[in-house]
């Protein structure tokens, strides 16, 4: 991969390259679908029920062809849910076979042993199980009922089919805080590796964070257990606020919306981070000419965020250079400037601009599962996760799934 400047003007700290922006992105999402069986409070995507406009397998194909065409080495497939995609597995066979690698994330409702040997034997699929609690009460009042089980049941299924190095993908919130060292523990029982990413007020996560963000002094918990722990556990370069601590964290301490990271849903939309899905943030269409090639290294939006940061009101801040203002994307779903300081600043400077904020933007869509809502919702919007109940694919023949079925389970009798 080279930089998009000059070579006369490529600069000496890797930093700095990637601030300038790559030719190929470094760290490309891919949401294949927005169909999932749970409904997760925080889901960034407002995942529920399936776009009947996703991208087709040949689109999908076509986009495995630009990334490797464009060497990106690997992708990290997201959805909803995405092994609810009844082409899930063809996909992820095209792409591995063209030398792009797999990093898939999901709860784990179709990691049955048969599949979990299926992956174990591909040395190009990497796997995030979702645990937002070492502890079914904390996991299951985030993901809903069932869900813990769910996903520890296809831990030890990847486990004893020999897979190693699985990912325990955590969402940090203020209730699951206090149990770090309990997830390292399940993490090191079956051989996996620890992934904490951060709580982003994006999708769903609009109207919980306010409820779910750690607090202050679980930040400076957060951060003292990284800096032991950073050797060990991945975070994404989630954290990087944090190192307004004091001691830069392990990683870039970068926003690579744009630069080195991207999304792209599951109608080919490319967005400058996963975490904002949101028109300000829209770049393009795969399905436009030029495709994802074209997008990601022309347009307008993803120009603008390679040029120089001023750093606004933190350029005088002694910790900019480590903290770089924060993470965009919480700026923005919480109605704050963009040139402002990080809503969770260490140092407390977005606390008074929180208390003062005026209309707070909402994500682009929302494909949540038509439910009644919970007792205490407002303007009817659903506070609380979807219990739900799976069942098994019986071994008759089932009538076709239109290819436009909304539900993640189309195909399957409870």
């Amino acid at each position: 991969m080279t930089t998009a400047s000059p070579p006369s003007a490529r600069p000496a700290r890797l930093v700095d390259l990637f601030e300038q922006g790559l030719n190929s992105p470094i760290c490309l999402t891919w949401e294949l679908t927005y169909a999932c069986n749970l409904s997760c409070v925080h889901c960034l995507s407002s995942s529920g029920r399936r776009d009947p406009r996703e991208l087709s397998t040949a689109e999908a194909k076509a986009v495995i062809d630009e990334l490797e065409a464009m060497q990106v080495f690997y992708v990290n497939i997201g959805g909803g849910e995405p092994t609810v995609r009844p082409d899930f597995f063809e996909l992820l066979d095209y792409a591995t076979a063209h030398h792009v690698g797999v990093k898939f994330s999901t709860n784990g409702v179709r990691i049955t042993p048969d599949v979990a040997r299926r992956l174990a034997a591909n040395d190009y699929v990497d796997v995030q199980l979702s645990f937002d609690g070492a502890t079914a009460e904390v996991n299951d009042a985030v993901r809903g009922p069932g869900s813990y089980a769910t996903a520890l049941g296809a831990l030890r299924n990847l486990y004893e089919a020999g897979m190693r190095g699985v990912k325990l993908s955590v969402v940090c919130t203020r209730h699951n805080i206090p149990q770090l060292d309990d997830f390292k523990a399940l993490a090191d029982e079956y051989g996996a590796q620890l992934r904490l990413t951060r709580l982003r007020p994006s999708g769903r996560g609009a109207d919980t964070w306010d409820d779910l963000h750690p607090l202050p002094h679980q930040q400076r918990e957060l951060y003292e257990w990284l800096l032991a722990h950073g050797d060990s556990v991945l975070t994404g370069d989630s954290f990087f606020h944090l190192s307004a601590y004091g001691e830069s964290l392990p990683g870039l301490n970068l926003c690579g919306a744009g630069r080195v990271v991207c999304l792209i849903d599951p109608v080919g939309d490319v967005y400058a981070c996963p975490f904002a899905i949101h028109d300000e943030f829209l770049a393009g269409n795969v399905r436009q000419p030029g495709g994802f090639a074209n997008v990601w290294r022309e347009s307008a939006l993803f120009r603008r965020l390679r040029e120089p940061q001023q750093g606004g009101a933190c350029a005088s801040c002694q910790f900019y250079d480590t903290c770089k203002g924060g993470c965009m994307a919480a700026k923005f779903f919480t109605g704050l400037p963009l040139d402002g300081p990080d809503p969770e600043c260490v140092q407390g400077h977005g606390e008074s601009l929180l208390a003062t904020r005026g209309t707070v933007p909402k994500p682009s869509g929302d494909h949540s599962h038509r439910t009644v809502p919970r007792s205490g919702a407002s303007n009817g919007r659903r506070t609380g996760p979807v219990p739900i109940t799976l069942g098994r694919r019986e071994d008759v023949a089932q009538p076709p799934v239109s290819a436009c079925a909304e539900s993640p389970l189309a195909g399957f009798r409870p």
